[in-house]
This record gives C-alpha cells, sequence and structure tokens, in this order.
C-alpha cells in the first residue's frame, strides 16, 4: 500500500538542542500508525512539524507524494491534515455545537454579498453536517452544552469532532486517551477504528500500551528525538530497547501488554 506520511531524516533544533534527529518513517494510507515513546522523546515535535506548527531544521516531509515541510497549519488543514492536542484547545464558553462549526469553516462557501436566503441554506447545512459529527462521537444529548460543562472524556470527543469536521484525509491524534479510563480509552479506540474504516489515515500519539496495540496497523518508537525500531503493534513490545526505554521494567511490560493480561 502507498505511503499518504513520509518523513525522511527530518530534525529540529532549538538552538544547541536537538529535539528530533533524522526521524525517518512512513505512513501507509488507510492504516492507523503508531507513534509511542517515553515522555520527552520528541513526539509532540514530530506531529508539530507535521502540522506546519514547526519547520524542520532538516529533512523532508511529504503528504500524498508533496512537499508540506514548508507550509503553515491553514494551508495543511486545507490540504486534508487535520490535528487534536495533547493540551485540549476548546472554547469553553461556546456549545459543543460551535466548536465542530469551527472545523467546518473552510468548507463555507457563503459571502456577504449573497442573498439572505442562500446563506441561511448553507448555514442550515453546515449545521446538519456539524451535528452528524456530533452523533458520531456520541455526543448528541449535549450538542447545544457548553464545553466547559462537560467531562474531560466528552471534551476530548468534542476535539477529535471538530478535526474530522475538516474532512481530512489524515488525522493526527496527539494523546486522545489522556486522563481518560479504561472504558473512556476503549471507546476512544472504537471511534478511531470507525474512523479509519471511513478511509481516514491515522497517525496515533498515546501512551496507552493496550490501546496502541489493539488498533495501530504499524508502531515507530522515538527515544531521544531518534527512531528507536518499527515494528507491528505486537512485535515491538518484544524489543529489549522499548522495554528499556519505553516501559521501564519488564514488570510492568507483563502488566500492561494486552497478551499479559490473560
Amino acid at each position: 500500500m502507498a505511503a499518504l506520511l513520509e518523513l525522511h531524516e527530518v530534525s529540529k533544533s532549538f538552538g544547541g538542542m536537538k529535539a528530533v534527529s533524522d526521524v525517518s518513517f512512513a505512513v501507509a494510507e488507510g492504516s492507523i500508525y503508531g507513534l509511542i515513546g517515553p515522555n520527552g522523546a520528541g513526539k509532540t515535535t514530530v506531529v508539530n512539524l507535521i502540522s506546519g506548527y514547526l519547520t524542520p531544521t532538516a529533512g523532508t516531509i511529504r503528504v500524498g507524494g508533496v512537499d508540506v515541510a514548508n507550509l503553515r497549519p491553514h494551508r495543511l488543514a486545507a490540504a486534508g491534515i487535520a490535528r487534536t492536542y495533547q493540551n485540549l484547545q476548546l472554547f469553553d464558553e461556546s456549545t459543543v455545537l460551535e466548536n465542530v462549526l469551527i472545523g467546518r469553516h473552510m468548507s463555507f462557501r457563503g459571502r456577504r454579498w449573497q442573498l439572505g436566503r442562500v446563506r441561511r441554506r448553507e448555514e442550515a447545512e453546515q449545521h446538519e453536517v456539524a451535528r452528524r459529527l456530533i452523533d458520531r462521537v456520541g455526543l448528541s444529548d449535549v450538542a447545544d452544552a457548553d464545553v466547559a460543562e462537560l467531562s474531560y472524556g466528552m471534551r476530548r470527543r468534542v476535539e477529535i469532532a471538530r478535526a474530522m469536521a475538516t474532512e481530512p484525509r489524515l488525522l493526527l491524534l496527539d494523546e486522545p486517551t489522556a486522563g481518560m479510563s479504561r472504558a473512556e480509552s476503549d471507546e476512544i479506540g472504537e471511534l478511531i477504528r470507525a474512523v479509519n474504516d471511513e478511509g481516514v489515515t491515522v497517525l496515533l500519539v498515546d501512551h496507552n500500551v493496550r490501546l496502541v496495540t489493539e488498533v495501530c496497523h504499524r508502531v515507530v518508537v522515538l527515544d531521544w528525538g531518534q527512531v528507536l525500531t518499527e515494528a507491528g503493534p505486537t512485535e515491538v513490545w518484544q524489543d529489549e530497547r522499548v522495554k528499556t526505554a519505553y516501559l521501564g521494567t519488564n514488570e510492568r511490560l507483563k502488566e500492561e501488554t494486552p497478551d499479559a493480561r490473560g
């Protein structure tokens, strides 16, 4: 299967410090690809590079064969790249519907000079699309509630719905289950699979070992800003370097990997 996202020897320095160094990997179109590693490994830096919030010091980033390394975030969004954030970035005093509608701004064709009825018709269409997305993430009952009133897990779902509102071909999920219970993270896993089943390629960054193992087709491990290894979602946990760098101890590995739960 052809690669949708390709990183080739990508590096990023801040002053004299290299946050990532010569990172290379390829994400097959239509796949769910895991990007994992210990805190400080450079995962979010890589996501920021792919989504245009940072510019590489060296290397190339291609999406669909096109070099996107120097494009700004709004240009990348228009090219079909959407993301969520490790720290939630929602408008808390706005409703769930209003937050998701923000993701529809590129699809809104209305202009000031158009007749009122034309604008109203398109606004109604955009609201309908947004409500369908809200229903998909299981929040239809709170569509008109302020985001500030929702639980943490629900707010994570709002952010995913807003990202999906841009109709992406590549969805970057940065720690989507951080702070969630096991039941909540399982629901996010089901949602990720459903999004992927609709043809969206997903790059997933998460510390949840079980989630990554169960939903990802391929996994790359970063450590100290460099690629440590890349393998299938089960095989990657058998690498002694991963056990040491990411999981810490063999006992923790036994506790957290799905195969060890019985």
